[in-house]
């Protein structure tokens, strides 16, 4: 009996409390706070009429999300921006207020599409500190219209786990105080116009799985402290201006599943590090003026690559056995380079590899591959450009061959000879039916006539010829 007595008490105060929780308001002055953030970028005509009794109540809207907690309901994540049909659009003349600082629970917020190229808004310099116990993720995406510098203060955000800066109008280098949020696990500042050098501060961000500053304008030499990142998943810094030689250090980050620093101005050598990242399942170098021998890397200990575009780098030597050794190749690229020697056969073993680009190199002797290889891979097969590289007769007469690549020389004289002794036969065809057309008759149509009577004076001439 005193069982049931406590199980109905506890049903009761469960009950009283979800009861309470979808009734219960939100305190008026983070209401307030909402409204007014809300009408700087969608407009001061929104007034949130149509929700009861608030954006945390029965009727809700997309991009507010609220949790529960001392009686009160409060915000906890705002997006602003074209993402869903009922999401909170901005308005051309939409811009930052003081009040979404006054969301003290907010814990996402993020705009998307909202700042168009002709708006010219830059992000808030201060005021970010008031946020710092609360922000773990903070988002500004494809916004052309976004200008001006990352503001310092975002170093304040002790927080954050996740800061996205993609496909803005930003500008300027990148402060240091970003090393200050140490609880960071995915930076991304990838399509916009940031110049100077990659902090060394970065090194501190040891939390860090995800770094991508891609498509910007960053020069300079890849800091040491890039090796700290031991967690580092994907580290993506293509297209950019960087430059000098990579750091042995590089080969810390023993967790990297992609790397990619194509499209900058790296030089002097791979160093033996790479092979160390045996996690890696994408490796793209391609564009850099590396000028190394291709040999230096022990291709075999990167057992997971799925994925090697090492075109254009100026790489020399021949391909080593180590690169036909990788199991799991899907996709190579060796294009635009000064290798050479023989392409091994061995690549046909590598059941998983559906592309392999050689053209533009010195490669030289005779293509092996089967015809089920080249079928296989169709065009993504590719050897032209090499003058010293030749393919089979028995090949180029099948279709699915690689396109660029001439016939085999010996092969090329043989055809020839060939082609001659048709020549000849023809000439002499011709020729017959110029003596029998001499004879006062045509050369395409001879009468049984004319025949008996040609064959009967050589057969008279005949004891003459034997008399002399």
């Amino acid at each position: 009996m005193l069982l049931q007595l406590v199980l109905v008490g506890v049903y009761i105060v469960m009950y009283r409390g979800v009861a309470d929780a979808s009734i219960s308001p939100m305190e008026k002055h983070e209401k307030e706070a909402l409204y007014s953030a809300i009408q700087g970028f969608v407009g001061k005509e929104w007034n949130g009429s149509f929700l009861y009794p608030d954006p945390c109540g029965w009727t809700s809207i997309e991009g507010v999300s609220c949790d529960f907690s001392n009686g009160f309901w409060h915000v906890t994540d705002l997006t602003i921006g074209d993402l869903y049909d009922n999401s909170l659009r901005c308005s051309q003349a939409a811009e930052f207020t003081e009040h979404l600082f006054n969301l003290k629970h907010l814990k996402r917020l993020s705009f998307s599409n909202c700042f168009h190229s002709d708006q010219h808004k830059s992000i808030p310099i201060s005021n970010w500190d008031s946020l710092a116990n609360s922000l773990e993720s903070l988002e500004f995406r494809s916004n052309p219209g976004l200008i001006g510098t990352i503001p310092t203060t975002f170093g304040y955000l002790k927080n954050l786990q996740s800061l996205v800066l993609l496909e803005n109008g930003l500008k300027g280098e990148i402060p240091e105080a970003l090393g200050n949020l140490t609880k960071l696990k995915r930076l991304v500042l990838a399509g916009n116009n940031f110049i100077g050098p990659i902090p060394t501060s970065l090194g501190r961000l040891t939390n860090l799985l995800i770094l991508d500053t891609s498509r910007n304008f960053l020069s300079g030499a890849l800091p040491v402290t890039i090796g700290d990142l031991s967690l580092l998943i994907k580290l993506d810094l293509s297209n950019n201006r960087l430059d000098g030689k990579l750091p042995r250090e590089i080969g810390g980050l023993k967790s990297l599943t992609l790397l990619d620093l194509s499209h900058n101005n790296f030089c002097d050598g791979l160093p033996e590090t790479f092979q160390e990242m045996d996690s890696l399942e994408e490796l793209v170098l391609s564009d850099n003026p590396i000028g190394d021998y291709v040999t230096r890397i022990q291709w075999r200990n990167m057992k997971n690559l799925e994925m090697l575009d090492l075109s254009n780098m100026g790489l020399k030597g021949n391909i080593p056995n180590s690169m036909t050794e990788m199991k799991k190749l899907r996709f190579l690229s060796l294009s635009n380079n000064i290798l050479s020697g023989i392409i091994p056969l061995k690549f046909e073993k590598i059941s998983t590899i559906n592309a392999l680009y050689l053209d533009g190199n010195d490669f030289t002797g005779k293509l092996e591959f089967s015809q089920r290889f080249y079928t296989k891979l169709r065009s993504r097969f590719r050897a032209s450009g090499n003058v010293k590289l030749c393919l089979s007769l028995e090949l180029t007469s099948t279709s699915h061959v690689p396109e660029g690549v001439q016939q085999c020389e010996q092969e090329s004289t043989v055809d020839s000879k060939d082609s001659d002794s048709n020549l000849k036969n023809k000439y002499l065809s011709q020729n017959s039916h110029h003596i029998i057309a001499s004879l006062g008759h045509s050369g395409h149509v001879v009468s049984h006539f004319t025949f008996c009577y040609v064959a009967r004076i050589i057969l008279m001439s005949l004891p003459w010829i034997e008399f002399l």
